[in-house]
């Protein structure tokens, strides 16, 4: 009865870790995909924008600068009925004005589409 407990626990736990897993397969595709967006992505750039679950966007660039040096710029928005909440790369958050609302709101249109698109969900 034990050993039949712990092999249910250990099938549930594999289900639970391959569920995870596909779920971080899924946001990365779909980060790739919304990283093109907003035109091409320079050589040696790495741009993602993606919905990490139903009230969070993040918009990620990795680049190398001048002096040879990795760069990365994360930005966190969490959508809220007041407002959108910008934070970037650990500093205050703050809300966001009206026109990066909108801008938001525009790219999370086009993410949308272009996810529906990939997926052929349209």
């Amino acid at each position: 009865m034990i050993f039949q407990k712990l092999l249910k626990s250990l099938n549930e736990s594999k289900t639970i870790d391959r569920r995870a897993e596909q779920y971080r397969d899924l946001i990365r595709r779909e980060a790739k995909i919304g990283g093109k967006l907003f035109g091409p992505i320079p050589s040696g750039h790495r741009r993602e924008f993606f919905c990490l679950d139903e009230h969070t966007w993040v918009w990620y660039e990795e680049w190398v600068d001048g002096s040879n040096q990795k760069q990365s710029k994360t930005t966190r928005y969490d959508v809220r009925p007041n407002g959108v909440i910008k934070v970037q790369d650990g500093h205050q958050s703050q809300y966001v004005g009206l026109d990066e609302a909108r801008n938001l709101y525009q790219a999370v249109e086009l993410y949308n589409q272009r996810i529906d698109a990939e997926y052929d969900l349209s």
